[in-house]
């Protein structure tokens, strides 16, 4: 069946986001004859959306102003509700980043629909749209069907695969204009530096968790993701870890820091709390190492190690040193 997608696309400086490619790419497998359209807003957004069109998409909406270069709620969904009526979609994708939380829920209300968050997949079910997110700290899987349009729909990282470029593929273009005036004002912002690959970007993810006992056990954290190639491992932590100080609160993977996605999730001397299964759980695969074996994470694990991490871990590095 036939049906529109609208994307709200994203800009990692002068370029689309990785995230919103894979978004735009699952939309080109359910449109069925229908159009992808994108809404690109920022600084620069007109150069991006020659991209969007050699990733998938066939009409973009940009809105190529500095006053979108920072999230605001009113001012962006002004313009992606423009982008809506002119698209007229069935559906809506949007990344589960710091935009589409908040953004979301509020164009489905908006638009007298209903969202899902955090999903893990979207698909056609006999020619119906269904999205599935874990739920209980990722336990189980919960799909959701839509009564309403347009469905809105947040989705995690990696959650697909891109397509293969189209090169020199065109589209059509249309602007959104200016942004409106908004009734709040950002007089600050805090950003929580990291240094090396993503978290979020990363395949292979090493998380240390409070039963390393100290902020050195990280040392040992940071040797073992070095291990595996610091250009395909990043260093995660949990709540607990992050709360005592012992690592950077960038780095934190949970309900209340990062959702992370990774072909390969280290979990080291962390219990496995639903709160931090649900950053981890979309993970293609859990290794764990704790000296407890009652702990909750070898419920989750693909492969678990019982065993004080200062034994474990050093053995894991030489292995994979060698």
């Amino acid at each position: 069946m036939a049906r529109n997608i609208l994307v709200i696309g994203e800009l990692e400086g002068s370029t689309l986001s990785s995230t919103s490619t894979e978004l735009i790419a699952q939309a080109t497998r359910l449109v069925d004859g229908g159009q992808v359209s994108v809404t690109l807003l920022g600084s620069g957004s007109n150069d991006v959306a020659a991209n969007s069109f050699e990733v998938g998409a066939d009409r973009v909406f940009t809105g190529d102003d500095p006053g979108y270069d920072q999230y605001n709620s009113d001012t962006w969904i002004a313009a992606v509700e423009s982008a809506v009526e002119q698209s007229n979609p069935d559906a809506i994708f949007i990344a589960q980043s710091i935009v589409g939380r908040d953004m979301g829920p509020r164009i489905a209300a908006r638009q007298g629909s209903a969202v899902a968050m955090d999903c893990i997949n979207v698909e056609d079910d006999a020619g119906t749209l269904k999205a599935t997110r874990p739920c209980y700290g990722g336990n189980a899987l919960a799909t959701y069907s839509f009564a309403t349009n347009p469905a809105v729909v947040t989705i995690r990282a990696k959650a697909f695969d891109p397509i293969a470029v189209r090169s020199g593929a065109t589209g059509e273009s249309f602007d959104l204009g200016p942004p409106v005036d908004s009734r709040t004002t950002v007089i600050g912002r805090e950003l929580a530096e990291s240094e090396g690959l993503q978290i979020t970007d990363a395949p292979i993810v090493v998380a240390g968790g409070r039963g390393l006992g100290a902020e050195d056990g990280f040392e040992m954290i940071e040797e073992l993701a070095s291990a595996f190639g610091s250009n395909r491992a990043a260093v995660g932590a949990s709540r607990a870890a992050c709360d005592l100080g012992w690592y950077p609160v960038s780095q934190q993977v949970g309900l209340t820091g990062k959702v992370v996605t990774p072909d390969l999730y280290v979990a080291v001397a962390i219990s496995g709390a639903s709160q931090h299964m649900a950053g981890c759980s979309g993970s293609k695969m859990i290794i764990a190492v704790n000296r407890d074996p009652e702990a909750n994470i070898f419920a989750a694990s693909k492969y678990g190690i019982v065993g004080d991490y200062k034994q474990v871990v050093p053995a894991l590095i030489e292995a994979l040193n060698a």
